[in-house]
């Protein structure tokens, strides 16, 4: 971890695109200020742990929903890791692939 004093009013640069401006510093507690592009995202570190529990959840909900269903259509998994039909011989079923 790189470790830098700044003061009041100054800025640490990120890259050509970030900048964290130090805005106050009352006790134990510093604001921070930021200029970053909109596809940067900047979150507290709670607040991005719960973005990331969220998107596991999501991931795993959506991994047991293609299962159940793939289950459901008598179907199993091809190498690429998408739902193939059962080999019924029905064409209707090889259609949905």
């Amino acid at each position: 971890m790189l470790t830098l004093t700044r003061n009041i009013g100054e800025t640490i640069r990120i890259g050509d695109d970030i900048e964290v401006h130090v805005v106050e510093v009352r006790g134990n507690t510093v604001r921070l200020g930021f200029k970053a592009p909109r596809e940067v995202s900047i979150h507290r570190e709670e607040v991005y742990e719960q973005i990331a529990a969220a998107r596991r959840l999501a991931v795993r909900v959506a991994a047991d929903a293609v299962g159940a269903l793939t289950a459901a259509l008598g179907g199993t998994r091809s190498a690429t890791g998408t739902p193939k039909p059962a080999d019924t011989g029905d064409t209707a079923a090889v259609s949905l692939a």
